[in-house]
């Protein structure tokens, strides 16, 4: 047989079975011909007294150039006592798929170790990006080159995009303990996240008043239910995460200490101190028989579960159109800081554990820092103004020789 080449393969007979043929310069590089008429590029080579094969690709799509290239590294591999090529074949087809990863990640891991907050923000992840881009693709052969596809995907949604890329990157990490994937592969580890701009939406005193007469105008007439506008008030006195006041239970409220001390909220444990404002929002509060949440909802014993539609509906009225629920918490921190608290406190209330969390709101802390230097400077520009018209002369005055 002569050296493998387009024409020399072409001129290759089909016969009534399948038969290899081996080049002849490159021993263990062959093209095996189908009955058909297709042909496959393969190699072949002993590994432990046993004949091992690795196909490479069909003739046509894989030229007999790239064909050879491949397999004289493939031949390299196994010749030089490295890892076998069949081997690695067989993981690959045996391992399982990013979908089943997928499943066994949410069973094993979210449910075991993640609130239920987070819990659905994973499935969310995995089930409407990571499943319908990489489901069926087997784990071990998912690559950096996968992963940045995927990424780009979702471009137009920069942040879904960063928190896909953060589980799909747990998820590899867990497949490398789980003996899925090899240890140090995981493909998302080169991948740049988006730039991510949070933003800091304040409510001033003004929008804050346009805010409570449309929530009193709502619960006078009805439109909303007391429990909703009851929820809506709490965030913004409190400082409250959405889900601590929407599934505050009443075992968890202590007016008479003026505290919610809540066992299980974003960040653990936490007691959230209230004023007396908030005191009195939750005495004023009925409590609904066997129903042990604050905000109750329509269904029996348990919680107002939408509290989305009634917001849009109130900051509609209030002309508020984009504020969002999580501002009334930004809101309560750019109070306290506007009445001289510090960043530390503020922290505290919040319920933060990390200081960088309470640093955006730094430059709000500046704040009074600046109008105390304005009037300072106004004093003084003004006593510089006088000072000026005193000694400037006057219409027939003559000025002093030097």
């Amino acid at each position: 047989m002569p050296k493998l080449t387009k024409r020399s393969v072409e001129a290759l007979r089909v016969q009534a079975t399948n038969y290899i043929a081996f080049d002849a310069e490159l021993p263990g590089f062959g093209v095996r011909i189908m009955p058909s008429g297709k042909r496959f590029f393969l190699v072949q080579y002993r590994r432990h007294g046993r004949t091992r094969r690795v196909m490479l690709g069909q003739f046509g799509p894989l030229t007999a150039e790239v064909a050879r290239r491949r397999a004289l590294m493939l031949l390299a591999q196994a010749r030089s006592g490295g890892s076998d090529p069949a081997a690695e074949r067989d993981a690959l087809r045996q391992s399982l798929t990013v979908e089943q990863l997928g499943a066994r990640f949410l069973k094993e891991h979210v449910a075991v170790r993640c609130k239920p907050t987070t819990q659905s923000e994973y499935r969310r992840s995995v089930e409407l990006f990571v499943d319908p881009f990489l489901g069926k693709q087997r784990i071990r052969s998912v690559t950096t080159a996968d992963v940045a596809e995927l990424h780009g995907s979702l471009s137009y949604i920069p942040y879904q995009a960063n928190r896909t890329l953060g589980v799909l990157s747990k998820m590899m990490s867990l497949a490398e303990i789980w003996g899925l994937r090899d240890r140090h592969s995981n493909p998302c580890e080169d991948i740049q996240r988006y730039p991510e701009h949070k933003r800091e939406r304040f409510l001033s005193l003004k929008e804050v008043k346009a805010l409570g007469r449309a929530l009193d105008a709502a619960e006078s007439d009805g439109s909303e239910g007391k429990y909703a506008c009851t929820a809506f008030r709490l965030l913004l006195l409190t400082g409250c995460r959405l889900s601590e006041i929407q599934r505050l239970r009443w075992e968890h409220v202590y007016l008479d200490e003026g505290e919610l001390r809540l066992p299980n909220s974003k960040t653990g444990a936490k007691t959230v101190h209230l004023g007396a404002a908030a005191i009195a929002l939750l005495r004023s509060l009925p409590r609904v028989e066997k129903n042990p949440f604050v905000i109750a909802g329509k269904n029996s014993g348990w919680y107002l579960t939408d509290l989305q539609r009634p917001w849009r509906r109130i900051r509609s009225v209030a002309v508020l159109n984009e504020v969002r629920i999580h501002d009334l918490r930004h809101t309560f921190a750019s109070g306290g800081l506007a009445v001289g608290e510090g960043l530390s406190m503020i922290g505290k209330l919040l319920g933060h554990t990390q200081v960088q969390t309470t640093a955006r709101y730094a430059h709000l802390a500046a704040d009074p820092v600046k109008q105390a230097a304005d009037k300072i400077a106004e004093r003084l520009a003004g006593a510089l103004l006088n000072d000026r018209s005193d000694t400037t002369p006057s219409d027939g005055d003559t000025a002093p020789a030097h």
